[in-house]
């Protein structure tokens, strides 16, 4: 017998919900559902938890092989963790361009912060604050979703935080503001290289 259809069988032996035995191993009730459905494993914690609570050993509930294949998954699930929170990381770290002197002003481009730039248009200053600001919140939501139990919002933002950043390349390399272009364009090089390392 899987692992699934032995905790499926022992939860409802204790006649248990999916939500109450979550709240007994202090687990999300989608963790238990996906453990159920076979869609994955838990977390050595988990597994110690699990045997504990229903009084059995954890070779009783999981075999070997499935041990090593929930070992593989959790080292996949912790790269992926630690690659988006770097990614929301490096969003947030965008706001050194409100501060640090980045952008050529005045006709010897002398270099200031944004908001010391005073040769440029009121709405291409904006523009900069704005993308700026987004990329920022977006770093933030960021962290705060990976705290919760939701892999699909985690990558919306992992996709909506790349997305800001080819924007705010080709905003300030349009602009002519190769100093941030060329800050944006190492960030989204750095996010690039570490999502990809994740895939491989």
């Amino acid at each position: 017998m899987e692992f699934n259809e032995k905790l499926q069988q022992l939860r409802k032996n204790k006649g248990l919900t999916q939500e109450e035995l979550a709240q007994e191993i202090f687990v999300s009730r989608t963790a238990v559902s996906k453990w159920e459905s076979g869609r994955g494993y838990p977390n050595i914690d988990s597994l110690k938890e699990l045997a504990k609570f229903f009084s059995v050993t954890i070779d009783e509930l999981i075999s070997p092989d499935e041990i090593i294949t929930a070992a593989k998954e959790e080292k996949q699930e912790l790269i992926g963790d630690y690659t988006s929170l770097l990614c929301h990381v490096l969003d947030i770290f965008t706001a050194l361009l409100l501060f640090i002197p980045v952008f050529g002003n005045g006709a010897d481009k002398q270099s200031v912060s944004l908001f010391a730039l005073s040769d440029t248009q009121p709405w291409i200053k904006i523009a900069y604050a704005v993308i700026i600001g987004l990329t920022v919140l977006n770093g933030i939501c960021g962290i705060i979703i990976s705290r919760f139990d939701r892999p699909l919002w985690s990558k919306h933002r992992l996709i909506t935080g790349i997305a800001l950043s080819v924007i705010a390349c080709l905003l300030f390399i349009i602009t002519r503001q190769p100093y941030a272009g060329i800050f944006c364009f190492a960030i989204l090089i750095i996010k690039g290289w570490m999502l990809f390392r994740r895939k491989a």
